[in-house]
Formats: structure tokens, sequence, C-alpha cells
């Protein structure tokens, strides 16, 4: 078992649950009913909102802000700046809103400055790119980029583009594709 970290400058609620080898850097700010796996990162300057739920091993780099709602599976990287939104019709003055959950399934990358609009959920193996803006959900093992983000190919569990066989010819694991078509 592997003491879990907490930087003297990181504002880590006491109602949270932190798991064995997790590292909480500086000036990281962790809310209320919030759960954290075993073994992640968690990086300078990120927020936390209350009840976010975060798996085993993930990676969550600098000033990354993740909101109520958001989920993310084990083994997930988020890159430096990405934003998640949890309110998909924002109004300061909308006292009646309601939060939007967003998911994010297991090994899936987001690239740095991506934006994940609320209410998607991006598949395992997935991986966004960065400056991408998700706005509609994204299939497991689907390399997606741009604003609005589109489908540009299918990728294997280690990240490589798959051949039109699905089979990866950077680790030559075949892997199983079960979603929809997509155009390029």
């Amino acid at each position: 078992m592997t003491k879990t970290f907490i930087h003297p400058s990181a504002n880590v609620s006491n109602d949270t649950n932190i798991g064995d080898g997790s590292k909480i850097w500086i000036n990281v700010q962790i809310r209320e009913h919030t759960e954290i796996g075993s073994d992640c990162i968690i990086s300078k300057d990120v927020y936390i909102d209350h009840s976010v739920k975060i798996g085993n091993r993930c990676k969550v780099q600098n000033s990354v802000s993740i909101y109520n709602g958001v989920t993310l599976e084990d083994d997930v990287f988020v890159g430096p700046n990405v934003a998640f939104t949890n309110d998909k019709i924002p109004r300061a003055f909308n006292s009646n809103w309601t939060t939007t959950p967003t998911v994010v399934k297991r090994g899936a990358s987001i690239g740095a400055n991506a934006t994940i609009v609320c209410g998607i959920t991006i598949g395992q193996y997935a991986m966004v790119a960065a400056g991408s803006v998700v706005t509609k959900s994204v299939p497991d093992n689907a390399l997606v980029v741009g604003n609005p983000a589109r489908f540009i190919s299918y990728i294997c569990k280690c990240g490589n583009r798959l051949d039109k066989n699905h089979i990866c010819k950077v680790c030559g694991e075949v892997s199983q594709i079960t979603t929809t078509r997509h155009s390029k």
C-alpha cells in the first residue's frame, strides 16, 4: 500500500475520499463528496467540484476544471487546461439549472485545451485531440479532432490508428469495433 500525498498548498475537503497512492499537487482544490481512486495524479492548479468521481490510475494535468456531474472511469488521461462543462443552458440569473452528467470511459485520453460539453460520453480508449470542442458522444476507440470535434479514425488501446481490418500496426492487437460507421 502506497501512501497518499497531498501538497500543503492543496485545499482538500475533509469530506473527500482519496485512494492509496494518489498524489494531489500544488494549489489543487477538491470539494466535498468527491471520490478519487488509487494511484491518481492530480497536477498543479486543478479544480475538482463537489461530488465528482475519478477512478483509479487517472492523470489529470495542470489547470483542469472538472465540475459536478463528471465521472472519469479508470485509467483516464486529461491534458492541461481541459475544461468540462455541466450546464446545457448557462445563464448567470438561472437559479433552477440542473447538472447534466458527462462520463469519460476507461482508458480514454483528452488532449490539452479541449472543451468537453456536458451530456456526452467519451468511449473506452477514445482519444480527443488537443484543442477540440466535443459536443457529441465519442464512440469507443475513436479519434476525434477539431471544433466541433469530428471522427477521424479508430485507434488501438495503445493509441495508434487501426487499419481497415481493425489491426494496430504498432502493437499488433486486433480491436473489436462494435460502434456505428462514421464518415470522415
